[in-house]
C-alpha cells in the first residue's frame, strides 16, 4: 500500500500533491533548514549535520515541506553535498522538499541544474531567480511533478531596490507575477513572496489566484504570521517558511524545536478555523 501511495504521489501534479499534504496534516508549515554555525555556536560540521537531523525529527508530524538552503551545505565543499543528499534522503516522501538554490541562467546550463537538483538529489521542487527570463524557468516546469518557486516579491530589505522600481505605471514585481502566473500551465509553477510586503502579497494573489506561495519572513524578520497565512490561502496555497524561529530556538533541544513548531501550527489552525 505504502508503494502505491508513494507511487501515487508521484504522478500528481506538484500542485495537487501539496494540495493532498496540506489538507493530511491541517498545516501549512515549511521549516527551512538554513544550518547556520553561527546560530548554532558550533562551527563543527559533525554538530551541524546531527542539528540538521534533530530538526527534522523534532518537527516530521507538523511540516508540510522542508527546504534546506544550499548555501549552507555548499559551504562545505564535497563532504556538504553529501550532507545534502542524506538530508533529503533522510526527509523522504512524506514531505514536499524544496531545494533553496535560487537557481537563474541560460536554457542548457538550467537544464543541467534541473537534472542535479531532481534526479541526483531527488528534491520535489526549487527556489527560482526569474530575471533571464522563461528559458531560464522551462527546464525546471516540464516535469508536472516537480514544482518552481519563483522570487517575486521578497522579504529581504533591499528588494524594494529593483522590485519595486515602477515599469509601465505599476510596480515591477507585479509585472514578475503576471509572468510567473502565465508559466502555471502544468499546475507547478509558484512564487516567493515575503510576508514583509503584506500589501504587495495581496496584489500578488489576486493576479495569482490558483498559485501556490511560499512566504518567508515570519518570525525572526518580522512578517506577519495572520495575514501572510489568510492571503496566502485566499485561494490556492500559501506555505508559511520558518527557519530560525523552529531550528535555533531557545536552548535548541528537541523538545523546544518541537514546541515551537507546534505553537506555529496552532496559530495557523487557528487563523484558517
Amino acid at each position: 500500500m505504502l508503494v502505491f501511495l508513494v507511487n501515487y504521489h508521484s504522478m500528481l501534479p506538484f500542485n495537487s500533491r501539496l494540495n493532498d499534504i496540506v489538507k493530511q496534516k491541517r498545516s501549512w508549515l515549511c521549516v527551512g533548514l538554513d544550518m547556520n554555525p553561527d546560530a548554532l555556536g558550533d562551527n563543527n560540521l559533525s554538530s551541524l549535520k546531527d542539528h540538521s537531523f534533530k530538526v527534522i525529527d523534532a518537527t516530521r508530524d507538523l511540516a508540510v515541506a522542508y527546504k534546506p538552503n544550499f548555501a549552507f551545505f555548499e559551504r562545505w565543499g564535497a563532504v556538504g553535498f553529501a550532507w545534502l543528499e542524506e538530508v533529503v534522503s533522510y526527509i523522504g516522501k512524506e514531505h514536499i522538499t524544496i531545494a533553496d538554490a535560487k537557481r537563474g541562467d541560460i536554457g542548457n546550463t538550467a537544464e543541467q541544474y534541473a537534472k542535479s537538483i531532481f534526479d541526483h538529489f531527488g528534491f520535489d521542487s526549487v527556489t527560482l531567480n526569474p530575471y533571464m527570463g522563461s528559458d531560464s524557468i522551462s527546464p525546471f516546469l516540464d516535469r508536472k511533478e516537480k514544482g518552481a518557486f519563483i522570487l517575486c516579491r521578497t522579504s529581504n530589505r533591499s528588494a524594494k531596490e529593483l522590485q519595486d522600481k515602477m515599469v509601465d505605471d505599476e510596480p515591477y514585481y507585479l509585472h514578475v507575477a503576471r509572468f510567473i502566473s502565465g508559466l502555471n500551465k502544468s499546475a507547478n509553477a509558484g512564487m516567493v513572496v515575503g510576508a514583509t510586503a503584506p500589501e504587495e502579497l495581496q496584489r500578488i494573489r489576486d493576479i495569482a489566484p490558483d498559485s501556490p506561495l511560499l512566504i518567508p519572513g515570519v518570525g525572526a524578520q518580522g512578517g506577519d504570521l495572520s495575514h501572510s497565512l489568510r492571503v496566502g490561502n485566499q485561494s490556492g496555497i500559501g506555505l508559511i517558511n520558518v527557519s530560525r524561529g523552529i531550528s535555533f530556538v531557545g536552548d535548541m533541544s528537541e523538545k523546544s524545536i518541537h514546541s515551537a513548531a507546534a505553537n506555529y501550527v496552532e496559530q495557523m489552525r487557528d487563523i484558517l478555523r
